[in-house]
C-alpha cells in the first residue's frame, strides 16, 4: 500500500484498515508461534502498512489542527525570550 493511495482514503476508511491489519497481524503472530508460516515476510509488510496508515492519519490530524490554530491566532506563534 502506497502513501498516495492512503491519502486518497477517508479517515474512517483508514481507521478501519488499521483495525483489519492489526487483527491479521495478531492472527499471524499467534499462528507463527505454533507452526511455520507460508509467508513470514507478511508480518513485516503488515507492520509497515500499519505504520504508513498511522503516519498519514496523524499528518491529516496535525494539518487540520494546524490550520485551525493559524486561523484563530492569525498566523504562527512567535517565541519570545524573557
Amino acid at each position: 500500500m502506497r502513501a498516495e493511495e492512503i491519502r486518497e482514503m477517508g479517515k474512517d476508511d483508514i481507521v478501519a484498515r488499521i483495525r483489519e491489519l492489526e487483527e491479521e497481524q495478531f492472527r499471524l503472530k499467534f499462528r507463527s508461534a505454533t507452526e511455520p508460516l507460508e509467508d513470514p515476510l507478511r508480518l513485516r509488510v503488515i507492520r509497515r502498512d500499519i505504520a504508513r496508515l498511522k503516519t498519514v492519519l496523524r499528518e491529516t490530524a496535525t494539518a487540520a489542527t494546524g490550520a485551525e490554530a493559524k486561523a484563530t491566532t492569525g498566523g504562527a506563534k512567535r517565541r519570545t525570550n524573557a
